[in-house]
Formats: structure tokens, C-alpha cells, sequence
């Protein structure tokens, strides 16, 4: 049987590598740009342009020193300003921290202004791409200080700086051929590095936008007085949503990518993720019901179980439940949703106690009820507008038992340590008033060892 041998080593298939047209239109790309650069460079040596060059230094000389003579004299004026809002403080902060490259674009604005009048435009060809550098940059530093997150920022400034450096230069449309040919086909869709870049820069620019505008929309929805709590937690949670879906909607609809394989993708990825996470499912919808219904709201207080406090925030998938000992309860929706929960505070802030005591036979009933109301509404947080009762409701062993019915109108203040402060009047007003308190009492008797044997049927002989 006849084999065949592959001859060829590692250096034909180098060269097989580089005969790829991908490879060949990358390294293409690069020399032409390489090529530009050298150009560009060669020029800065003529003799105007090394002039140019060092009137920019002289420039940046002098926006310098500016900064240094008056950087402290605004952050003097800065100080001084203290019933100015937040968010202009910040802006002058931020044109503080910028003081320098704000000298330098005005001055050099200036400077290409004079030259143009003076001279011919070609004298300050440099100084205006300069300038035009220098202003873009400035004005993206203060675009991209709207973005919260640090790290969308960085990605969007530089990358925004890339693009307006090469559009300036005249390099953005060899720089796309060159990021565009580095990239592979998947069907019909090709991706490369071009793609990845304009996808970072786009969705964070979107994602962004969506939450600077979630962040307004939310401050003025919380500040609307007319909206329940619970609504304003929806309505946050729905205006979140449909701007974030909407900024990855449009972001990926910007890149080219289809999205109808995504919806049959999709649609098989939601049958399995609801089989594998029902609780996760079954927590966001009983979030949606609690918020709909408004059983319960931030602030309200409520007891599930063994677990009392009050409700600190309604989350997607949880209500964060605060006790009075500082701890915080992460209570899954479904649990709200199927448990029996008690709202001392659902429908109106009034809460009544109830406080069980006795006395002695011998002290008269009338008075007892009359001290014990008396002595309960003398306690800051009992309310009079509402009535106090106290009512007998048995005859014990030792005591005559009584119930006694108060109303408070602050249950986040607590229930244990009211109910002892009523407790404590009690114990005031009795001392004062000579009523005693009962409580059981058991006589012991110690027999003789000789009358313990007759009892137990012993003779004392023996």
C-alpha cells in the first residue's frame, strides 16, 4: 500500500500563513499607516512647524503658570460660596481641575486667531490641529463626567479620545480598514476588533444615558408626595427596565446584529432557566404583587414569625426587614406573599397593647381600674385621644386578674419597652396607693422521724 508523506516543514507553513488574504490586507493596512505617520512626522521638522511647536510650549508655559497664580484664588472664591446647590459646586470643582487645559485652549485659540490675521494660514496649520485637539479632548473630559461608573467612563473617554485624534489627523478611515481586517466570519456575521470597540463605546455611552435618566426620573418620583411608596418602588423598578432594556436594544440594533436568532435563542434559554429557578421567578413576581397590592410598604412595620421591625427597602427579589437590635432580615417575597404577616401599620400608625396584672382580694376592684388607667396614661407614648380601659376578666387562686387596653400611635418605636414603662407606672402607682401585688405562697411542714414511721405504716420499737 502506497502512503503519502507530508514533506513540508515549519517554514512552508509560515509562508502559507502569510499568503492568507486576511493577513495580507492586515499587514497592508499597517504600512500605509505607518507610511501616513512617517509623513506627518518628516513634516514637524520644517522650519514653521518647529516654530508652531515651540509657541505651543510657550503656550502651555504660560496656561501653566495661570493655573498656579490662579487656581488658588478660585478655590478661595469656591469656598466662600455656601449656599450654592450640590451639583454647581461640582461643576466648578471639576473647571477647577481642569483650570490648566481651559488656559491652554483659550490661549491657543487666541494665539492661531492673531497668526490668521497676521499671516498666511499655512503658518498656523499645526497650531489649529492642535487647538482642535486640545478642545475635544476638554469638551469629552466634561461630557463623560454625566457617566457614574468609573470604569464605563474610562472606557468611553479614551475611546472617545481615539476616535476625534484620528479623525483630526485624517487616520480614522485607514485605522477602521486596519481594526476591521483583524476579525474572522461566523456565517453571516463577522466580528472583529473594529466591532468590539464600536460595541464597548456605544453601549456605554447608552448605558450610561439610561442611568442618568433613571437616576432623574427616580429623585422625582421619590419626590412626589402624591405616589404611595410602593408605587414609587414600582414605578422606579418599571422606568429602570424599559430604559436599560432599551439602551442595550438600541445599542445592539447600532452594531448591526440581528436579533431575531437572539429570540429563538432566548426562548429556548427561558424554558430551562424556569424550570431551574422557579424561586428566583416565584420572588420577582411576588415582588410585583406586593408592590401592585400595596399590603406593604418602606417604613411599615410588620412581625413575620419570630422576626419583628420595619420594612427599610422592596427589593426585586426580597423586603429588608430592620429589628430593633439592628439586625437586617432579607425576607423572600414568596414568604410575604404566602405567610401570614401582621402590619401594625397598614392601614392607619394606631396600635393597641394589651397588659395583664392582678391584685389582692381586699383591695376594691373600682379603685384598682380607676389607678391603672390613671397610671398608664401618664406614660409619654400612650395616647389620651384614644380611651385606656381596664377590665377584670377572673377570679384566680391568689388574685384578681386584670386586663388592661391601651393605644400607641408609634409601633416603630418599639412594643416591649413601652408595655415595661406602663408596667413600671403600675408598680408606682400601686406602692403609692397601698394595693398589693399577690403571688403564690406554699407552706413547708417538717414531721419527726418517729411520726414519719407511724405514717408509713413503721413501727417505733424498730
Amino acid at each position: 500500500m502506497a502512503r503519502h508523506v507530508d514533506m513540508t516543514g515549519p517554514d512552508d507553513a509560515i509562508s502559507d500563513l502569510a499568503n492568507t488574504p486576511q493577513l495580507q490586507e492586515f499587514i497592508g493596512i499597517g504600512s500605509e499607516i505607518v507610511t501616513q505617520a512617517q509623513t506627518f512626522l518628516g513634516s514637524l521638522f520644517r522650519t514653521w512647524n518647529l516654530y508652531q511647536i515651540g509657541i505651543v510650549i510657550a503656550v502651555f508655559v504660560l496656561a501653566h503658570l495661570l493655573r498656579a497664580i490662579l487656581g488658588p484664588r478660585i478655590r478661595a472664591w469656591m469656598g466662600a460660596r455656601e449656599n450654592w446647590p450640590k451639583w454647581r459646586m461640582r461643576i466648578l470643582a471639576l473647571i477647577h481641575r481642569r483650570l490648566r487645559a481651559i488656559f491652554f485652549v483659550i490661549l491657543i485659540w487666541a494665539t492661531i486667531t492673531v497668526m490668521r490675521e497676521v499671516t498666511w494660514p499655512s503658518r498656523s496649520y499645526l497650531l489649529s490641529i492642535i487647538g482642535t485637539l486640545a478642545f475635544a479632548w476638554l469638551v469629552i473630559v466634561f461630557l463623560t463626567r454625566l457617566i457614574h461608573s468609573p470604569f464605563v467612563r474610562r472606557i468611553v473617554r479614551y475611546g472617545a479620545w481615539t476616535y476625534v485624534t484620528l479623525r483630526i489627523l485624517g487616520l480614522l478611515e485607514p485605522a477602521e480598514q486596519l481594526l476591521d481586517s483583524a476579525g474572522f466570519t461566523i456565517g453571516e456575521f463577522r466580528f472583529s476588533l473594529l466591532l468590539l470597540l464600536q460595541s464597548l463605546v456605544i453601549l456605554g455611552v447608552l448605558i450610561a444615558l439610561a442611568r442618568f435618566l433613571t437616576h432623574n426620573t427616580a429623585s422625582r418620583i421619590r419626590t412626589n408626595e402624591d405616589i404611595s411608596p410602593s408605587m414609587q418602588v414600582l414605578i422606579i423598578k418599571g422606568v429602570q427596565i424599559a430604559f436599560y432594556g432599551a439602551a442595550f436594544f438600541f445599542g445592539v440594533r447600532a452594531l448591526g446584529i440581528d436579533l431575531t436568532g437572539l429570540a429563538v435563542l432566548s426562548g429556548a434559554i427561558g424554558v430551562g432557566l424556569g424550570f431551574g429557578l422557579q424561586k428566583v421567578v416565584s420572588n420577582l413576581v411576588s415582588g410585583v404583587i406586593i408592590l401592585l397590592d400595596k399590603s406593604i410598604k418602606p417604613g411599615d412595620v410588620i412581625s413575620l414569625g419570630d422576626t419583628f421591625g420595619w420594612i427599610n427597602a422592596l427589593g426585586a427579589r426580597y423586603v429588608s426587614v430592620v429589628t430593633r437590635d439592628g439586625k437586617e432580615y432579607l425576607i423572600p417575597n414568596e414568604d410575604l406573599i404566602t405567610g401570614q404577616v401582621v402590619n401594625w401599620s397598614h392601614s392607619n400608625e394606631f396600635v393597641r397593647l394589651d397588659i395583664h396584672f392582678g391584685t389582692s382580694y381586699h383591695d376594691n376592684p373600682h379603685e384598682v381600674r380607676k389607678i391603672a388607667i390613671a397610671a398608664a396614661q401618664s406614660v409619654d407614648r400612650v395616647l389620651t385621644s384614644r380611651p385606656t380601659v381596664c377590665h377584670i376578666v377572673g377570679f384566680g387562686d391568689s388574685s384578681v386578674d386584670y386586663i388592661l387596653r391601651f393605644w400607641i400611635s408609634d409601633p416603630t418605636g418599639g412594643l416591649t419597652n413601652i408595655r415595661g414603662n406602663v408596667f413600671l407606672a403600675l408598680w408606682d402607682a400601686f406602692q403609692e396607693n397601698n394595693i398589693s401585688i399577690p403571688f403564690p405562697q406554699r407552706e413547708v411542714k417538717l414531721l419527726e422521724s418517729e411520726q414519719v414511721n407511724v405514717k408509713m405504716g413503721g413501727s417505733p420499737d424498730r
